[in-house]
């Protein structure tokens, strides 16, 4: 599967500030870069550095006026589709040191407050039909609102508002994974037919024995979707930090088939 990205972000930054990008795709072994390009108003020179768990790599730069960001990319992906149903929930005594930190709460995954819910609602499955089921029920219980969250909106508040965005609908079921002794991490992709066009944020499942990609919006499939970046939430996942005020004027992020 080839998959064609071409995003702009045309932001104002009154100040002199220091900004933090992530927005170019991972080289991984599931997804080979044919071809990029980024180019940014920067002052100062750009600085890369490596992404969470080396994944991918994030990007310092300047911000003092307009600041514009573009960037095109071309992607091979060559992932096989996997069956959850078919997969394995793993001892987390047996779990790798760079996995642990996926079962733990984080500032928009609290985890810890959906255990007892968990318990009540999926003790009857297990492993990847467990995150079948939490799928299943956040398609029930949770509709896709665009605009209906904000920045500090966590997955608690998306459980009691019982709508969200992209970014909401991944911390809840990260949390609900969390919560039942599954790791999940955050995932920031590109990827086709998402409504509206946008940076995307999906999960991904520790299931016998690696990370397996999971859509809770329904938008993406698995062996479409283009990593960005992984972390714990969306703290660890924004496509750009301003160390200060911004203002935006446009952000367009086309995404295809190719």
């Amino acid at each position: 599967m080839i998959i064609d990205i071409d995003v702009l972000l045309d932001y104002g930054i009154p100040d002199r500030h220091d900004v933090l990008l992530q927005v170019e795709a991972a080289a991984m072994t599931d997804q080979r870069i044919i071809e990029s390009n980024l180019t940014v108003t920067s002052p100062e020179r750009l600085r890369a550095v490596e992404g969470e768990e080396s994944i991918g790599q994030r990007t310092w730069a300047v911000g003092l006026g307009q600041f514009r960001v573009e960037y095109r990319a071309r992607v091979e992906i060559d992932r096989p589709r996997v069956v959850l149903t078919d997969l394995k929930a793993n001892n987390p005594r047996t779990l790798p040191a760079l996995v642990v930190p996926y079962l733990l709460p984080s500032r928009y995954c609290e985890s810890d407050k959906f255990e007892a819910f968990v318990t009540r609602e999926f003790s009857k499955v297990s492993g990847g039909r467990k995150i079948i089921a939490m799928l299943e029920w956040m398609a029930t219980h949770i509709d896709y609102v665009s605009g209906s969250s904000s920045g500090v909106t966590t997955a608690a508040d998306t459980f009691v508002q019982r709508q969200g965005v992209c970014r909401d609908f991944a911390h809840l079921l990260a949390s609900l994974s969390r919560a039942a002794m599954i790791p999940a991490r955050l995932v920031a992709a590109y990827a086709p037919d998402v409504t509206p066009p946008d940076f995307h944020a999906v999960v991904e499942v520790w299931l016998d024995g690696s990370w397996h990609l999971v859509d809770a919006t329904g938008m993406a499939q698995a062996n479409e979707i283009v990593r960005i970046g992984v972390g714990r939430d969306a703290t660890d996942i924004a496509f750009m930090t301003v160390f200060g005020s911004a203002t935006m004027f446009e952000q367009q992020i086309n995404v295809t088939r190719g």
